[in-house]
Order: structure tokens, then C-alpha cells, then sequence
């Protein structure tokens, strides 16, 4: 391993370890070396699977196309899923536990068989998912003033923070996922607005796009794991005290209470 992606792997682990953010990695790793920076967050994912934490599913990130013109890129990227990192519906959030937190509401997957084809179908993905849940993703960064590019964001774990999943599950036929409307309010006040269509036109094509990556690195989807599609509209910046609901048309509604100070 190159002695500046253990650098940049470090930097950010400690970035986690003392809840303070640092500065980019891409002064060591380039700013748009893809593999570079895939193999920074494989460094830091294999410390965590050694220090027991568990593999529960992946988060698909920069499925918006705007966002994706930003960054300069024109494919979404990936980031690992960890028990701990789940919260349920409704339930209290540290917001210590997340740096520089914003919250995106998304649909999520839970897969039942495994998706180890080199190169899938929508009709794969239909037939491999048990069920969808409304979520909202906290979305974190390590990195400070997210004064992120591509690879910033990618070594970081896609700039994963925690999920939130829906109590209640609904098959892939019981509603329309890219026609679905979304709504996302803070105390009730309107702060997010989108639809299934606005992740790459179709959540579904982004979980094909993630089981054909992972199948070739070695890491297939496999039953039970989450796969978070991407975000249904504009990400919001959390603050203590905030209490966020979506509503998602067909699915259902999933809710984040952030503790105050």
C-alpha cells in the first residue's frame, strides 16, 4: 500500500476518532484518482471489520446529476454500512455522533438474494429485493467546511454519517419508484422536495450500477443487506433540537429527532 493512501486513510481516521474534521485528502491522493480513494476507505473499512464492527449494506452517493456536474464526474459513487450506523425510525439522534450532519431522503433496498453477475438488470435487482423502506440518510464528512472533490468524498466513506430505516416494509410492486413524490419537513416547515426520478432517473438503475461494482471487486450484495439508492431531493444541514420528517408517496413516512445541547 502507497505510504499516501495510509496517510490519507489515517487522516481521516482520526478525523472519527477525535470528532474533529481535517483537512482534504486530496493533496495526498490527487483530486480525482478514483482508485486511490476507493483504496483509502478499503484501508479504514477493513480497520473497522477488524475492530468487530459489521458490514450491513452500502450507501450509493452522487445520484444527482447536478451534483455530479459539480464534481465533474458522470457516475455515482459507493460507501460501506455498518450496524452501529443505523437508527431506527423516530429514535433520538446524538448529533455529536455525526460531523458536520445533513439529512437526504431516500428509498431504501433490502436484498434477499445475491447479486453476483458481472453485469445485472433492473429485472435482477426487482427479483433479488424483499422489500423497500422510506430513510433518511445523515450524511457526515470528516472533512472540514466539506471542501470535498471526488476523491474527498470517496475516501470518506461516500461522506457516510448514520440511516435511518421505515417500520414498514412495501414490495417493489406496491408503489411507483421513480413516479413517487417526496416531501421532507424540519418542525413542519417544507425543506426538501423531489422524486424516485431525480436518483438517476430511477433508483433502481443506481442499484444496478452498485451490484455490478461490487460484484467486481470481489464484494457482492448479499441477503439482508441495505442498500441505500441515493437522495430524492436537496440534502438539509441539521442542527440540534431539529425534528425531520419524509413522506415518500406510497411508502410511507420515516422521522429523525436530533437531541438538543
Amino acid at each position: 500500500m502507497s505510504n499516501a493512501i495510509e496517510q490519507a486513510a489515517e487522516r481521516l481516521w482520526q478525523a472519527h476518532a477525535g470528532a474533529t474534521p481535517c483537512d482534504p485528502v486530496r493533496d495526498l491522493i490527487g483530486p480525482s484518482d478514483i482508485d486511490a480513494a476507493y483504496a483509502v476507505q478499503q484501508r479504514n473499512t477493513e480497520r473497522w471489520l477488524a475492530q468487530g464492527r459489521r458490514l450491513v449494506g452500502r450507501k450509493i452517493g452522487l445520484t444527482s446529476r447536478a451534483v455530479q456536474k459539480q464534481l465533474g464526474v458522470d457516475q455515482p459513487d459507493f460507501g460501506m454500512l455498518f450496524a452501529d450506523m443505523c437508527v431506527a425510525d423516530g429514535e433520538a439522534v446524538d448529533i455529536a455522533r455525526i460531523l458536520q450532519p445533513k439529512v437526504e431522503a431516500e428509498i431504501a433496498l433490502v436484498i434477499e438474494r445475491p447479486l453476483q453477475h458481472e453485469k445485472h438488470t433492473v429485472a435482477d435487482i426487482i427479483n433479488a429485493t424483499a422489500y423497500a423502506l422510506p430513510a433518511l440518510e445523515i450524511v457526515g464528512s470528516r472533512v472540514a467546511g466539506w471542501d470535498i472533490r471526488l476523491a474527498d468524498t470517496i475516501a470518506d466513506n461516500a461522506s457516510s454519517g448514520l440511516f435511518v430505516l421505515g417500520s414498514r416494509p412495501v414490495r417493489l410492486a406496491d408503489f411507483d419508484i421513480t413516479g413517487c413524490g417526496m416531501l421532507m419537513e424540519r418542525r413542519g416547515d417544507q425543506v426538501s422536495t423531489g422524486a424516485g426520478a431525480a436518483c438517476l432517473g430511477n433508483p433502481l438503475h443506481a442499484a444496478v450500477w452498485l451490484a455490478d461494482v461490487m460484484a467486481r471487486v470481489g464484494m457482492p450484495l448479499q441477503p439482508g443487506d441495505v442498500v441505500m439508492t441515493g437522495a430524492l431531493g436537496p440534502m438539509v444541514a441539521a442542527a440540534a433540537g431539529d425534528v425531520f420528517e419524509a413522506q415518500i408517496e406510497g411508502l410511507g413516512r420515516v422521522g429523525a429527532a436530533f437531541l438538543s445541547n
